[in-house]
């Protein structure tokens, strides 16, 4: 192929097709031009990559069907709106959603906890199953306090907030499941009253509620959150309404898994109330009140910005063309 009389042929058409590049379309008729030329120049640039792969030429055509491309497909949303769109929309809206479920997951949860820990200390000989009386002692004197002071801060820190956010994501990714959320909660609330119960017998039973109110609140609230949230997910096929099994599945599990992400914010958040202000020689009053205005935010987070998102469309799912557009069936 002679490139140069192949340029002087087609020179004008490129030209009209980057002009066009270069400003916003003003009618259909621009619009239609522009895809016909863009079409055009890509099988022109393809007969000349052919004949030689690197050429002025080309590299010229590149950047202006570069140029057509993003003006009919639209340049891609930068990082920071679209972080900010995520925190400002899609999470809140999402956990609005399981606001009520929340709620529910919480109170399962408190009486699955007081019911084990009253059986565990009006029933004789139950306590003396989980250790010997020394031990279970140690526990409710030493070691239940121990436990926030042992490690360094940074360290501790770090590993409840791992630990934590890994289990909140297990719940959200495995609730599809339907069952690994109400294993997962029934054991934490087992746990809450078997050690409610010794430190009952050892009248710390105070001391226990105080020691995790600081971060407990938000602790809590981000397991029980994500209880929601996997429990959620699990609803979606069982009970898929007017929409297909695997368009709920598909349209809640993108919105939902959102709020694992959400949940390692606060879970670091708490890390850090538990790592920095529960080990701390401050009056309790001060330590809780810490951990309630932790709370308190992540609540309006949820209530009032997620109905705001709501109220606005959000459903916490990814927008139309990051998702793909919806095919309407029969049916």
């Amino acid at each position: 192929m002679d490139l140069d009389a192949y340029d002087d042929v087609h020179r004008a058409r490129w030209q009209e097709l980057d002009r066009l590049a270069r400003r916003r379309p003003r009618s259909g008729d621009d619009v239609d031009r522009l895809v016909a030329g863009y079409q055009e120049a890509a099988t022109d640039l393809a007969r000349i990559r052919g004949a030689a792969a690197r050429t002025s030429t080309g590299d010229r055509l590149s950047l202006t069907l570069f140029r057509a491309r993003l003006r009919f497909t639209g340049t891609p949303v930068d990082p920071l709106t679209a972080v900010t769109g995520f925190f400002v929309l899609q999470l809140p809206a999402a956990l609005w959603r399981i606001r009520w479920l929340t709620l529910w997951v919480a109170a399962a949860t408190a009486l699955v906890a007081a019911v084990v820990a009253v059986w565990i200390s009006t029933t004789p000989g139950a306590l003396e199953t989980f250790g010997t009386p020394g031990s279970l002692r140690r526990y409710a004197t030493e070691d239940f306090q121990a436990y926030y002071s042992d490690h360094g801060l940074g360290a501790f820190t770090a590993q409840v907030w791992t630990n934590n956010a890994y289990i909140a994501a297990s719940m959200v990714a495995f609730g599809i499941t339907g069952l690994f959320v109400p294993v997962a909660i029934g054991g934490n609330a087992i746990n809450l009253g078997v050690s409610a119960a010794i430190m009952h017998s050892e009248g710390r039973l105070g001391d226990f509620f105080l020691w995790i109110a600081p971060h407990g609140q938000l602790e809590l609230w981000s397991v029980f959150a994500a209880g929601a949230a996997g429990l959620l997910i699990a609803w979606s096929w069982i009970a898929p309404g007017d929409r297909t099994r695997a368009q709920a599945l598909a349209e809640d599990g993108r919105a939902l898994i959102t709020v694992a992400i959400g949940l390692a914010c606060t879970l670091l958040l708490s890390g850090i109330v538990e790592g920095v202000v529960t080990r701390q020689d401050w009056p309790w009053p001060v330590k809780i009140g810490i951990g309630t205005v932790a709370l308190a935010a992540v609540l309006w987070y949820q209530w009032v910005l997620g109905g705001r998102a709501a109220r606005a469309g959000q459903r916490g799912d990814l927008e139309e063309f990051e998702r793909g557009a919806s095919a309407i069936v029969a049916g």
